[in-house]
């Protein structure tokens, strides 16, 4: 009797809300194209360990709604090494794997390849707040992190307008200023600080001190975990502006809560899209979005691209805060 053959899936690196809609999706649109799925838990190191669940319908119900990932995640150092890598394989061979779905970022996509090379077909899908995946417009857990943060700042607002205050904001974004600059303009903040512009506290004071003189009394400050030092950077302002000012790094709760119905869709959409491909024995591919449509690219295609930062918004944020 044939064995039914299996895809597997899990999770790696930094968890981002979106990666359940993620593991939901392939696993239903695997059973109906009459696939058996298993969740790797923990990431790489699941698969190295043996640290396997199989998931059905029902198992994966009531989740889509949920942060975080049932798989849980975790960094595996082993999988940088051969021997890791086959005992991964191994592994794969042992529970009849067709194909493994792996969500994370950069790190999971080389391990991806590095897997795919040894005959395994893997198939990557963009999952991280920081929306800092080259091949992709899009990641799983960007917008969901966005509107945290958003949300957050807003609630910083109402104290700092209570004192006249200057509130320096550092939010997640390691080495990409996508978060910063966009939820730094849906607050309305009067500076934004990311790695992939220059900027000088000479300006950011002066920017503070000019509005304070059309009335302005208290100020946000949007810098990114790249740039770092807010502690220092508000000291400077209250030193070069008079403006009282505080620190607030907005840290991992980036990473958690419901997520968006953007999210949602996107998750579900790329989940859907791998399958497809694993069905058709296609792997070493990464999933993206290019001008709102599902695509795919080879793995180190998809590594080596480079990611334009968004000067446009920019600059438009610099005119509309003042």
């Amino acid at each position: 009797m044939e064995t039914k053959k299996r895809i597997g899936i899990l999770t790696s690196g930094g968890d981002a809300p979106g990666m359940n809609a993620v593991i939901r999706a392939v696993t239903r649109s695997a059973i109906r194209k009459g696939f058996e799925v298993l969740g790797i838990r923990r990431g790489w190191n699941g698969l190295i360990n043996g640290d396997v669940i199989q998931l059905t319908e029902r198992s994966v119900s009531d989740i889509i709604q949920r942060g975080g990932t049932m798989l849980y995640t975790a960094r595996c150092p082993e999988f940088r090494y051969e021997e890791g890598l086959q005992t991964a394989k191994q592994n794969c061979i042992k529970n009849n794997l067709a194909g493994i779905v792996v969500i994370g970022g950069d790190g999971t996509f080389r391990g991806a390849a590095d897997l795919s090379a040894r005959g395994i077909p893997c198939v990557g899908l963009p999952g991280t707040i920081d929306n800092d995946i080259s091949c992709t417009e899009y990641t799983i857990g960007y917008d969901t992190a966005m509107n945290t943060a958003m949300e957050m700042v807003d609630k910083l607002r109402d104290t700092s307008q209570s004192h006249d205050r200057c509130s320096v904001v550092e939010v997640m974004g390691r080495n990409a200023g996508y978060i910063a600059l966009n939820a730094g303009i849906a607050v309305g903040a009067t500076y934004i600080i990311t790695t992939e512009v220059p900027y000088s506290l000479d300006d950011v004071a002066a920017k503070i001190l000019k509005a304070k003189e059309t009335g302005k009394q208290h100020f946000i400050i949007m810098v990114s975990e790249g740039v770092g030092n807010a502690e220092g950077i508000a000291k400077e302002i209250e030193k070069r502006t008079g403006v009282e000012s505080r620190a607030t790094i907005l840290g991992h709760v980036q990473r958690g809560g419901s997520p968006t119905v953007r999210d949602r869709v996107v998750a579900s959409q790329m989940g859907y899209y791998a399958v497809e491909l694993l069905e058709r024995g296609i792997g070493n591919r990464v999933v993206g979005m290019q001008n709102s449509k599902i695509v795919d690219f080879d793995i180190q295609e998809a590594l080596s691209m480079k990611k334009p930062f968004e000067l446009d918004l920019y600059n438009i944020a610099n005119e509309l805060s003042f």
